[in-house]
């Protein structure tokens, strides 16, 4: 009975312990193995490359860009940076409407259209070389620079009262725009410029094996700040109107002109190096 006993009780810890080396093979399984760093990352100084020109996208809140930028290679994982090019600027209060019927569209109380010129000087850092294969090089980055705005009318101001005039018709009760909208084209010598700085925060990934060639995908911030501020809405706007006709002694400040304007942006770019 005595051996019954002890043959039971090693068969109950056998059976234990080979579920828990089970149960440990199973863990040892499932767990991730530890990552091995590269001990020489592949950079543009070890391929011979210092220097990068090349072409970029931007998207953002206030519409496409183009540019250009040129990089300088410092170190194995450090990079200086020049980027100019052209954006639009949009007021955060910009609402765009669209005809059913036309299809013209319209934007009420905005006037003036703005372009942007920024001149980013910055740096890009490589993170994670050792960690990340050398085909998907992730940095980040940062930019600072001057900027110049020009801003041109969007509408013939033909009564100088710095809003759009429109004319109610009683018969009809429709309002109509009496001076008429400029298309991009048009208004561009009645435009002044403006100077102010613009800059930038990035993450991005260098994709590809190549140093030769460079295809970067970019997400970050992007700003622009005036410090005189860009009337892109209507300072006034008319309170009363007399026959049909807006009076001008009893129009009011509207819209204040804006300083800073920010967006999230996208940036795709093309270049190669030598």
């Amino acid at each position: 009975m005595e051996n019954r006993s002890q043959t039971y009780l090693l068969t109950v810890v056998a059976i234990v312990l080979m579920m828990g080396i089970i149960s440990s093979d199973a863990q040892a399984q499932l767990k991730e193995p530890d990552v091995v760093e590269s001990s020489s990352p592949k950079t543009p100084l070890t391929e011979g490359y210092h220097n990068e020109i090349g072409l970029d996208f931007m998207l953002n809140n206030f519409g496409f860009g183009i540019g250009g930028h040129y990089n300088r290679v410092l170190s194995d994982y450090t990079e200086f940076t020049f980027q100019t090019g052209i954006t639009g600027i949009r007021d955060v209060s910009e609402q765009t409407f669209q005809s059913f019927f036309t299809g013209n569209r319209t934007i009420p109380n905005k006037y003036k259209r703005a372009l942007g010129f920024p001149f980013l000087f910055g740096l890009e850092q490589r993170i994670f070389a050792k960690k990340i294969q050398d085909s998907f090089r992730l940095y980040i980055g940062g930019a600072l620079g001057p900027a110049l705005a020009f801003t041109y009318p969007y509408f013939d101001d033909i009564d100088g009262n710095k809003f759009r005039t429109t004319i109610f018709d009683p018969q009809t009760g429709r309002i109509m725009g009496r001076e008429p909208k400029n298309d991009f084209f048009s208004g561009w010598g009645d435009g002044s410029m403006e100077w102010g700085y613009s800059g930038k925060l990035t993450i991005g990934a260098d994709i590809g094996s190549s140093f030769g060639t460079r295809t970067k995908l970019e997400f970050g911030y992007f700003f622009y700040y005036f410090k005189q501020g860009l009337q892109i809405m209507e300072p006034f706007k008319p309170t009363e109107y007399q026959d049909g006709q807006p009076v001008e002694a009893t129009k009011e400040k509207f819209f204040d002109a804006q300083q800073y304007f920010g967006s999230p942006q996208i940036k795709f770019t093309f270049g190669g190096m030598w």
